[in-house]
């Protein structure tokens, strides 16, 4: 690799075994860095450039893969509206609460769950794009099915409509993050990645403003409207998906080398076919690709567990797919409108604005927390962003507690503060990393596959979420917070001990991450960087005083 500093098969540089005396009067800076050498001498020798025409044309591609991330956030706080709609409650004789608003709302994820089975083969088969337009088009057709079930008055249908609904956003949730993280730049991956989910809030906020709007409208169109306009995201990604290229890692892997480097040349390299982002990456896929890996058999699941670096990626991927679910955001999209009734605030006008406004509050928050991925770093965002939230149901349940007890206005403008600051607590950090992270501890043969797994883990988070809370929520009223409150405490720890860094590193090198013994150790590890005068890398060691 022209320039790059050569490693041998245990993945350490040449020179810092073969010549551990290495002269140091070229030497003229030394750095200490947490990644891998050849990023670094990368971003050294080739800063890349952010905003020039090119670079704005890979962030316009990335937005349609965005568009995919607002299917989840429109349907959470859609059926989160719906439970504050007396025509949508009177016309399928449901509560917000109770086993019934579970059923309602969980046949998403129960089709989510049906739809696993098919997330490899349209992902790895036809190709990212392709993955995203079968998971529009599928949930444009569950849509079609709710909204005209108002003509027969059948629940049946309208159930049937949740059920595709659930299996198109698991294939468009899926392929979404998969295109975004492996057609950006590896020096913005990060935070492009984060921004991918801060449109799950958009679709969030489109949905509770449709449901604001249309709140005083007769029935059925107070409801059926905002049903309606679900398609618009989908849309959107099936349209925008038949113009923008192909993930060069899966034209690689296909037989298409010539047009995986041609991307790479355009949109990484600015149109030089000599840069170091181009030479670096092309020689990574030719090391780390696999041309017949299981990718290629839409059968074949045995790269998630054939060795125990696979299934440590996978077990990471999961457990913050899990997490992110059972730190409290799923119990407040879904049923804000019971948890607003713990605090006193029933007046279904008053709840509907406040729909609006948290969902603001999400997407400034999370667009803000996504800017922050690299220079905070995975990992110690995960473990600061649960212990913020654990703190945050502390103080929900204290001011629901004394609201429960003493019915006073004070309690419960407190009570609906700390929701708020939960919610921006868990948007700075969550939010962003929920789409990043679990898609990049993936190697490109298991990614496809490995997000059906953590589709399938958010599904049976969410689950838990529909049917576990709103029968508590019924039944032990705010002490449903104390739940969040210990869980958060749990996950932090879980995250500290296991979860390894993943900045500062293109996806592929992440492998000798995971190899390690301790990866979680391997990732942390920060080395010292001697470089000459043009930025060459003459020596690697490691920096005593981080262990």
């Amino acid at each position: 690799m022209a320039n790059l500093p050569e490693k041998n098969q245990d993945g350490k540089l040449a020179h810092e075994e073969e010549d551990p005396t290495l002269e140091k009067h070229n030497v003229v800076e030394t750095r200490v860095v947490m990644g891998d050498e050849a990023f670094q001498q990368a971003m050294l020798k080739e800063p890349p450039i952010p905003w020039n025409a090119i670079a704005i044309q890979l962030y316009l591609i990335s937005l349609i893969g965005f568009c995919c991330s607002t299917s989840n956030g429109y349907d959470s706080s859609l059926f989160g509206n719906l439970l504050n709609n007396k025509a949508f409650k009177d016309f399928f004789h449901v509560k917000n609460v109770g086993i019934w608003a579970g059923i309602v709302t969980s046949m998403n994820q129960i089709g989510g769950i049906a739809a696993l089975p098919f997330v490899g083969p349209a992902i790895d088969t036809f190709g990212r794009r392709i993955g995203m337009i079968i998971g529009g088009v599928t949930i444009t057709l569950g849509v079609i099915l709710q909204g005209t079930c108002v003509s027969n008055r059948s629940i049946g249908q309208f159930m049937g409509g949740r059920f595709f609904m659930g299996m198109g956003i698991t294939l468009i949730a899926s392929a979404g993050p998969c295109y975004v993280i492996e057609v950006s730049h590896p020096a913005y991956r990060g935070v492009v990645t984060g921004l991918y989910n801060v449109f799950w809030p958009v679709g969030a906020i489109v949905a509770s403003g449709a449901s604001r709007g249309s709140h005083d409208m007769p029935s059925p169109i107070t409801w059926t409207l905002p049903v309606w306009l679900q398609m618009l995201f989908p849309g959107i990604v099936v349209v925008g998906a038949l113009f923008i290229p192909e993930s060069p890692r899966w034209l690689y892997t296909n037989g298409k080398m010539d047009q995986a480097r041609a991307f790479l040349v355009k949109y990484h390299g600015n149109g030089n076919p000599n840069s170091e982002w181009v030479t670096l990456q092309m020689n990574e896929y030719e090391q780390y690709l696999e041309l017949e890996g299981a990718d290629k058999r839409w059968w074949d699941y045995r790269a998630l567990f054939k060795d125990r670096a696979s299934r440590y990626r996978l077990m990471t991927n999961c457990l913050t797919a899990l997490f992110g679910q059972w730190a409290g955001n799923g119990v407040v999209s879904y049923f804000l409108s019971a948890v607003l009734d713990t605090a006193g605030i029933k007046d279904s006008v008053t709840q509907g604005n406040l729909f609006v406004a948290m969902n603001a509050v999400q997407i400034i928050i999370s667009g803000i927390g996504s800017l922050f991925v690299d220079k905070i770093g995975r990992r110690p965002m995960l473990f600061w962003v649960n212990v913020g939230c654990c703190i945050c149901w502390i103080g929900v349940s204290a001011a629901a507690g004394i609201q429960d007890k003493t019915g006073s206005k004070a309690s419960s403008v407190a009570t609906v503060a700390m929701i708020y600051i939960f919610q921006a607590v868990y948007s700075f950090g969550w939010t962003p990393l929920q789409a990043l992270y679990p898609v990049e501890v993936l190697s490109f043969e298991m990614r496809a596959k490995g997000m059906a797994f953590s589709s399938l883990f958010v599904n049976f988070g969410t689950l838990v979420n529909q049917f576990g809370f709103p029968v508590a929520l019924e039944k032990i009223k705010w002490k449903t917070y104390l739940v969040f409150m210990v869980w958060c405490a749990v996950q932090a720890g879980i995250i500290w001990v296991l979860m390894p860094e993943t900045k500062n590193r293109t996806l592929e090198e992440l492998d000798d991450i995971f190899r390690a013994k301790d990866p979680r150790k391997a990732s942390t590890e920060k080395k010292k960087l001697e470089l000459d005068a043009n930025a060459n890398i003459l020596a690697v060691g490691r920096d005593n005083e981080v262990d």
